[in-house]
């Protein structure tokens, strides 16, 4: 039995992404800051639920020690994420961003990531088939972003591009440490969230179709990538 922990999975895209491996026959682990929204998220989908705040070291360690008493982890779905917005709820270009909002992004986005994947290590370490899955963005391709040519070229953002563009390389940098593990970046697509006001162009089921794929991956699967549901996409 393969056990998941996916992370920010009381909706969107972590939801339907548990939906889908409770399906495949995955034990999973729906992550959650808000206890009770974890509990009926978790009711609804018979999966097993745990706080967890992946901004808070406690949190993290916490969930992690209950996790190891319950036997273990296979698969890591770093997915919890944060934007920033203004006042007006705008994305906050260049000359709206301050240190202090990018602090908040990052904190979620990147510092998270790596919170959550250092508690964990020991219990992947274990696994004989462990992945970690960071979800990403196509905003943080630096390929895209300085190509007229590409739909996210327009996009004003600084935090969450540049958040989600060290989650990359993050993934890199664990890849090549751990050649055990499959550790890979994906780019679900602009998927309707509350992350973006629901604004996206696509449904979940449509969003989760490659972090579903990357988690299910065998030991014989890419690592360090940065994939969408086409396959490579460039950095």
């Amino acid at each position: 039995m393969t056990t998941t922990l996916i992370t920010g999975a009381n909706k969107g895209l972590g939801h339907e992404t548990a939906r889908r491996l409770l399906a495949a026959g995955h034990t999973v682990y729906i992550g959650s800051r808000d206890a009770e929204r974890g509990r009926r998220a978790a009711e609804r989908l018979g999966a097993r639920m745990v706080v967890l705040d992946v901004t808070d070291d406690a949190s993290v360690a916490a969930a992690a020690k209950t996790i190891e008493a319950d036997g273990g982890l296979d698969v890591l779905i770093n997915n919890a994420g944060i934007e920033e917005r203004t006042p007006d709820g705008g994305v906050a270009g260049p000359a709206e961003i301050t240190a202090d909002m990018m602090r908040r992004v990052f904190d979620t986005n990147v510092f998270g990531v790596v919170r959550v994947t250092h508690a964990f290590l020991p219990l992947l370490q274990r696994s004989a088939a462990p992945v970690v899955v960071n979800v990403s963005s196509g905003l943080a391709s630096l390929t895209r972003a300085a190509d007229p040519d590409t739909p996210g070229f327009g996009y004003p953002g600084v935090a969450y591009p540049a958040s989600k563009a060290a989650v990359n390389m993050i993934t890199v940098q664990y890849a090549k440490a751990f050649p055990n593990m499959r550790v890979n970046a994906v780019e679900p697509g602009y998927t309707a969230t509350d992350l973006n006001q629901h604004s996206g162009t696509q449904t979940v089921e449509e969003g989760a179709e490659i972090i579903v794929r990357m988690a299910r991956l065998g030991p014989d699967g890419p690592t360090g990538g940065y994939f969408d549901v086409d396959g490579p996409i460039p950095w």
